[in-house]
């Protein structure tokens, strides 16, 4: 019953910049960890970063330096700003929820990197 909208996916060159952003309802959105994951065509849906509700903060390798995670627990908001994009990072990216054993997905929003 908990909802995500997300937005802020597009098409970008290499070395571009994007910044998506999960506005999650329906939650006690402070108490659970957000993250987002991304899976690109053929491949399995794997870790991009996480923030948990008191702030640590969780980066897969390959996005380490590039990618920022944030959230604003007024606005019930998780953000993602991702800088030097690169083809490899085409890919659909998903906002997730999670506290104990309860997990919420978003939809999913389009990230593509060409040229």
């Amino acid at each position: 019953q908990s909802q995500f909208v997300e937005s802020g996916g597009g098409v970008v060159q290499p070395g571009g910049s994007l910044r998506l952003s999960c506005a999650a309802s329906g939650m006690l959105f402070p108490l659970y960890t957000m993250g987002w994951y991304r899976q690109a065509p053929g491949k399995q849906r794997d870790l991009v970063a996480t923030v948990t509700g008191g702030g640590g903060i969780n980066y897969a390798d390959s996005v380490k330096g590039r990618f920022t995670i944030s959230r604003d627990n007024i606005k019930n908001t998780v953000y993602l700003q991702m800088n030097s994009l690169s083809p490899e990072d085409t890919a659909i990216y998903y906002c997730k929820a999670e506290k104990w054993s309860v997990q919420y997905w978003g939809q999913g929003t389009q990230v593509t990197v060409s040229s």
